[in-house]
């Protein structure tokens, strides 16, 4: 089965960023992290595009999200601390997302990268989405500067979207990528957003589980 994906991106007022990292740090991590079938998280910050934050987390599988025990943590059932944020928080989007490429890559699995590229397609017809994959293969892999490329099909809110994800060894300026390779997919494009691992203070950036 394909390894899934939960995305997380919201961005806090500038008064309440300390709060905000505390609780995600302290708080909203472990707890998705103790749910069965989620097997890692990381955390980012967009150094170009919106919003600020960014969280993902690999699942053995998409079904992760629609258990018992994640469902004990999540809607009706969020702490008192985790209402309050999701109140604050603007520029929020969740996602849950099936691996189309490479199926069961995990991030980090070719090592650490500086940067991450997400690009983020919606509105994409059944004859567009199936450029998203070898487009994105074409834009990337094989380069000296890219660790890993992962494709994922997500929905949120209904919709159904393709979000690739660029672990980057060396970032890599975009007025050198031909669009060409995308074809049609390429006018679905919604955001493309370059982020740095997130560092917390007196630490280092890492995987946790």
């Amino acid at each position: 089965m394909a390894k899934g994906l939960l995305l997380a991106m919201m961005e806090p007022p500038a008064e309440l960023e300390v709060e905000f990292n505390a609780w995600y740090d302290t708080e909203h991590l472990p707890e998705r992290l103790a749910v069965d079938g989620f097997v890692n998280g990381r955390r980012f910050v967009c150094i170009e595009g919106w919003p600020r934050y960014l969280a993902l987390y690999d699942l053995a599988s998409v079904e992760a999200l629609h258990r018992p025990s994640y469902e004990g943590v999540g809607g009706a059932n969020q702490s008192a601390w985790s209402q309050r944020t999701q109140g604050f928080v603007g520029g929020l989007l969740r996602a849950e997302g099936v691996q189309l490429h490479p199926g069961e890559a995990l991030i980090g699995a070719r090592g650490r990268a500086a940067r991450l590229v997400l690009w983020h397609f919606r509105g994409v017809s059944e004859a567009a989405a199936t450029r998203i994959v070898p487009g994105l293969r074409a834009i990337y892999e094989n380069r000296p500067e890219t660790a890993q490329l992962r494709v994922f099909r997500i929905s949120h809110d209904d919709e159904v979207g393709y979000v690739g994800l660029v672990e980057q060894r060396l970032p890599r300026a975009f007025d050198t990528i031909d669009l060409a390779a995308l074809g049609a997919a390429a006018d679905c494009i919604d955001a493309v957003n370059v982020y740095v691992p997130y560092r917390r203070r007196g630490g280092l950036p890492g995987l946790f589980k």
